[in-house]
């Protein structure tokens, strides 16, 4: 104690020792922080996919979406095939007596918004699935684009999306209402919608004539391809680094692996073996998505 004293009255009396300290504790810092990011890919310091909610048990699902379903989504898709070269006007209309056969409320809204200097016009078209077992005060979102990010027709992820919607509303399980939202593209429509659900939007986007409670999540489906797949590639970087609940994410990879036996990728490494190069290309690849914190798909959207 008298020595940490004396040190104490030594730097008071003198303290340009101090003034040489800050680089070298910073660069020890730097060090110490990049070890640590080294470490973080070693099986001794990573999990693999677990849920923590313990009532959402998505290892004893059982998936009854298959059979008569794929039919109906065979259907719908070449319904929305024979306007993929009409006006939008006409792809809205189409959407929405889907969605009123299947026996939905629907309802659009327009919008011209503004992003990063560009003009967007669209118009979007939504349902939602009043839940039987519910109060109306929780949603979650199912999303498809009618194009994607780059410029391709989305015309199997909007097929799915109508498919699941007529699915959905014959089930009374439900808790929380199913919102199933259609943009036009990938890039403003889903924000244009989000803004406006929570009365922020600007007054060139329409307000929402329809609306359920708060928003828990939000999945968006991505399907432009007529090719047989063997993975599903999971983006859940947000805009400005937000990432959704962890739970959602691993019961859909727990689902895609155990249910489906269909791999899931991330961060666009397609070929990954396991390997502790392979978790560290994945790690960084991550840290720098969230660092940019850029709007890059509909999956981004802020919520």
């Amino acid at each position: 104690m008298a020595l940490i004293s004396d040190l104490i009255l030594r730097l008071r009396r003198d303290p340009r020792p101090l003034s040489k300290l800050p680089p070298y504790l910073s660069a020890l810092l730097i060090l110490v922080g990049i070890i640590w990011l080294l470490l973080l890919p070693l099986n001794e310091y990573s999990r693999q996919t677990y849920i923590s909610e313990n009532a959402l048990l998505p290892g004893q699902v059982h998936t009854y979406f298959s059979g008569s379903e794929q039919n109906i989504f065979r259907g719908y898709r070449q319904e929305i095939e024979a306007v993929k070269d009409a006006e939008y006007d006409v792809v809205s209309q189409k959407l929405q007596s889907i969605f009123r056969e299947s026996g939905l409320k629907v309802a659009t809204q327009k919008y011209d918004y503004r992003s990063a200097g560009n003009v967007y016009s669209g118009q979007n078209v939504y349902s939602i699935i009043q839940a039987p077992r519910g109060d109306g005060t929780e949603a979650i979102v199912l999303v498809a684009a009618w194009k994607t990010i780059k410029g391709e027709p989305n015309l199997n992820g909007v097929a799915l999306a109508l498919t699941l919607a007529r699915y959905f509303k014959r089930w009374s399980l439900w808790s929380k209402d199913i919102i199933f939202l259609i943009t036009p593209d990938s890039r403003s429509g889903a924000q244009a919608w989000i803004d406006a659900y929570h009365d922020m939007h600007p007054p060139s986007v329409e307000p929402l004539p329809l609306k359920s409670g708060a928003l828990q999540g939000a999945l968006a489906f991505e399907y432009p391809f007529d090719h047989r797949f063997e993975s599903i590639h999971i983006v859940y970087d947000g805009v400005n680094g937000q990432l959704p609940n962890l739970d959602l994410f691993n019961t859909a990879v727990s689902i895609s692996n155990g249910q489906m036996g269909i791999r899931a990728e991330l961060q666009e490494m397609w070929n990954h073996d396991d390997s502790y190069k392979m978790r560290l290309q994945t790690m960084v690849r991550g840290m720098m998505r969230q660092g940019l914190g850029t709007l890059e798909r509909i999956f981004q959207v802020q919520c």
